[in-house]
């Protein structure tokens, strides 16, 4: 009897530790990290983080060592931010301050945190119709250039945050592409922009990663780069709880602890310089 009953306290001990370990998470055997309890992180993100491939180089090396499992929806910013408003993401990577600060004032998103750059280029084709690389030392005298010459630009018209910034450096100038046959709004993201550029011999606004990453496939060249009004700052914002249910905050947390941490900081300062010769990104400081 006494040998009956043991083994049945054993039972019990066994079956109460497996119900605490599907409540706290489970140990992965071949990492030795334990699994988290909600282990899926969703990502809404712009695509020149996804395309240029700085996340697929970034983020198996935090799921090894969490055992999270990230899901990057990328797009626009504007759809980016959207999907997020729509309670289909726990963070999101974009890059349009504004849009940014409006999302967090509605209530959508918890805090900013800027935490790295790149620049946006002005690409076109080699013989620079418009003339830019002799005397252009900004990218809305580039603009200017481009228009007074009637030299064709394809522009995104996505509301994304390379177009926003776009429109930015057209100021009050923006072209109406209705009535600019050189203006061309293609409202298609950045892979389709450029490849509509390389094709008809005409000037695009991209980020110079994505530029870097597709310039095999296409016959343009970096005409104007690293201008004060081409800065592209890069912010990650955890959605708040309070406003969308189902939010992972506890895996979006760790996620942007882990993207500002020293270890990622250096992944980044490296990404890019053994393919390209330079860092595709820059740490904020």
């Amino acid at each position: 009897m006494k040998k009956l009953l043991a083994v049945l306290l054993a039972a019990l001990m066994l079956f109460a530790l497996a119900a605490c370990g599907g409540t706290e998470g489970t140990t992965d055997p071949d990492t030795s990290v334990q699994t988290p309890a909600n282990p899926v992180i969703r990502m809404s993100t712009t695509t020149s983080v996804n395309d240029s491939g700085l996340l697929p180089y970034l983020l198996p090396v935090f799921e090894k060592a969490t055992g999270y499992t990230v899901e990057v929806q990328s797009a626009g910013t504007g759809a980016a931010i959207q999907k997020a408003k729509d309670g289909n993401a726990d963070l999101i990577l974009v890059h349009a301050k504004a849009s940014e600060e409006a999302f967090i004032e509605e209530g959508y998103g918890v805090e900013r945190k800027p935490f790295m750059y790149n620049f946006f280029v002005i690409v076109g084709p080699a013989d620079d119709p418009a003339g830019i690389k002799n005397g252009a030392e900004n990218a809305a005298e580039a603009f200017r250039k481009i228009a007074d010459t009637e030299s064709t630009f394809i522009s995104r018209g996505d509301e994304s945050g390379t177009h926003k910034a776009e429109l930015k450096i057209w100021g009050e100038n923006v072209p109406d592409a209705e009535k600019e046959a050189w203006y061309i709004n293609a409202g298609q993201g950045m892979g389709a922009c450029l490849t509509m550029a390389s094709e008809k011999g005409a000037y695009c606004l991209t980020d110079k990663a994505t530029f870097l990453s597709n310039k095999d496939s296409l016959n343009l060249e970096i005409i104007l780069e690293e201008s004060e009004d081409m800065q592209n700052v890069y912010s990650l914002i955890e959605c708040n709880p309070e406003k969308l249910d189902g939010v992972n905050t506890e895996g979006a947390k760790a996620l942007i602890d882990w993207m500002m941490s020293p270890e990622a900081s250096a992944l980044i300062a490296e990404y890019g310089k053994e393919q390209y010769g330079q860092a595709l990104f820059y740490l904020e400081q």
